[in-house]
């Protein structure tokens, strides 16, 4: 980061809003190894904290739009995400559906949680979601198998903390060169 470049705002997405998950300690063991980066502002948006509406209404209601105003704040995004059933969970897909031109030439990593296959299955639908909102999804992310290996720290593991430097060095060079691209031409969706 240059001296005259902001920091690189991050929307860090808590996508699970069932009772009793565990994606808010998931989402602050993230932030907590994240929130070193001087050249990253964090925010953290979790999907249960917005009071979505059950059914799509033909006007957005104010959770609506403070969520997709959010959005077009970030200039890139760290999606925290449970695998349930092979996929996602509905609230998130919910969420993302509330924004689309927002979303458009922003990078989106992906932190993922679940037991066996560590969330994968979830992330790999997300990257399509997203593919089509025009975004650029990161190859390396995070994947928690929370059942093996639980977010408290063990002695000399430094093997995740190296995975969340590295998504973050990726995350950060696309997003400043996505602000940059951004800044000099239009993108045409």
């Amino acid at each position: 980061m240059t001296t005259d470049s902001a920091p690189l705002r991050v929307a860090v997405i808590i996508g699970s809003t069932r009772e009793g998950r565990i994606g808010d300690a998931v989402a602050r063991w993230f932030v907590e190894r994240a929130r070193h980066r001087s050249e990253l502002e964090l925010a953290v948006l979790d999907l249960a904290d917005f009071d979505f509406p059950v059914h799509y209404p033909g006007r957005a209601t104010g959770q609506m739009t403070a969520f997709t105003e959010e959005i077009e704040r970030a200039e890139a995004f760290v999606v925290v995400t449970p695998e349930y059933n092979r996929s996602f969970p509905a609230s998130l897909k919910q969420a993302i559906d509330f924004a689309y031109d927002e979303w458009q030439t922003k990078p989106v990593a992906f932190v993922s949680y679940g037991h066996g296959s560590a969330g994968l299955y979830a992330v790999e639908q997300l990257r399509s979601v997203f593919t089509e909102l025009h975004t650029v999804t990161l190859r390396n992310g995070i994947a928690l198998d929370v059942l093996r290996q639980p977010l408290e720290r063990h002695p000399g593991d430094t093997g995740r903390d190296r995975s969340v430097a590295l998504m973050l060095d990726q995350l950060s060079w696309w997003g400043w060169a996505l602000r940059e691209a951004r800044a000099a031409r239009p993108y045409v969706s």
